[in-house]
């Protein structure tokens, strides 16, 4: 008789199918009976471990923000916060462009079941202290963001605040380019994200030149970390 799977095993499976179900089917495709189903346990798994469908969002959610923070440490820090906030852009996009059906979860913009996830404003004291997860995130772009206000190259300013800014314009660039409205993919990367970007650099202090050769140091990173991992990809 084989062992029976641990408490934490089941939940993590749990969730774990809710996101291949998500990536395979949609939000329609996260239902109790599909999710119990592909882990091979009875739909009262989900309540036991859970409490109900929508504390599995919440968890499926909370693992969103917990990838895109592992993608996004991945950039690293050099000494211009400026190029590597475009970094951070850049790779934001990819990871959401990846797998589009969890991060519309993450990110509140799809509902499985009507149940949508739970989230906090990540601009006050209040709301970053309910949301760790997320909070880790956003705080790689505070924190590029903060470095670029000490380095002179942003006025000085709240930094949840104007990093908030430069994450509004990002995801919007994001949310439109995944339903379409920027071409084929990544055509809309050159015209509208970075040129977007360099808008909103100058907007919170930077010169032109210093954004535009910013925005040259980033392409340069993502090429050489695209050569590194042995993958293709656009400027």
């Amino acid at each position: 008789m084989s062992p029976k799977p641990r408490a934490n095993d089941v939940k993590e499976r749990l969730v774990d199918a809710a996101i291949r179900l998500l990536d395979e089917g949609g939000p329609e495709a996260l239902q109790a009976r599909k999710l119990a189903a592909e882990v091979g346990v009875s739909t009262m798994a989900v309540y036991t471990h859970f409490g109900g469908m929508a504390a599995l969002v919440d968890e499926v959610a909370r693992t969103g923000f917990l990838r895109l923070s592992t993608w996004l440490a991945e950039v690293g820090e050099t000494g211009d916060p400026v190029a590597d906030i475009f970094s951070l852009a850049r790779t934001y996009r990819q990871a959401v462009a990846e797998q589009p059906q969890l991060f519309a979860v993450t990110f509140g913009q799809s509902a499985p079941g009507g149940k949508r996830a739970t989230l906090s404003d990540l601009t006050t004291e209040e709301g970053r202290e309910a949301a760790q997860e997320g909070l880790e995130a956003f705080d790689h772009i505070v924190r590029a963001t903060e470095r670029a206000i000490e380095a002179g190259r942003f006025r000085p300013a709240d930094k949840y605040q104007a990093a908030a800014q430069l994450w509004s314009a990002l995801h919007g660039f994001v949310t439109l380019e995944a339903s379409g409205h920027f071409g084929v993919a990544e055509q809309g990367i050159d015209h509208i994200l970075i040129p977007l970007g360099i808008t909103l650099a100058v907007g919170l202090g930077d010169t032109v030149e210093q954004a535009e050769r910013s925005t040259e140091a980033a392409k340069a990173a993502w090429r050489a970390r695209n050569r590194n991992a042995g993958q293709g990809g656009n400027d």
